[in-house]
């Protein structure tokens, strides 16, 4: 028993570890969302850190209501790709262990 117990801590911790680096792996990994067909882009880490908001100048005449809406819709766009590179990057790590649906990583 207590070797059985002693593997599971081992298997923890390598996973604990494992998982560690691909926090800091995806701390390091961008993508980019888009709106108004590329006229509006932000660029973010996996981590939701914006690295970058570009907006087309043709914009800054508009509505400032468009641009404020195509801002939002770009950056909604870079969390959803982000969310989808974390599952994953973050499936491999956890399969096998019986996490809940809409159980949420701390991350």
């Amino acid at each position: 028993m207590k070797g059985g117990l002693g593997d599971i801590m081992k298997q923890a911790q390598a996973m604990q570890e494992n998982m560690q680096k691909a926090e800091e792996e995806l701390s390091r990994i961008e993508v980019t969302g888009t709106s108004g067909a590329g006229l509006v882009e932000i660029v973010m880490t996996c981590r939701h850190d914006v690295k970058a908001v570009s907006i087309d100048p043709e914009l800054m005449q508009d509505d400032r209501e468009v641009l404020e809406d195509l801002v939002a819709a770009a950056m909604n766009d870079a969390v959803r790709k982000a969310e989808i590179r974390v599952q994953d990057k973050m499936g491999g790590l956890t399969a096998g262990l019986n996490i809940p649906a809409g159980f949420k990583l701390p991350f």
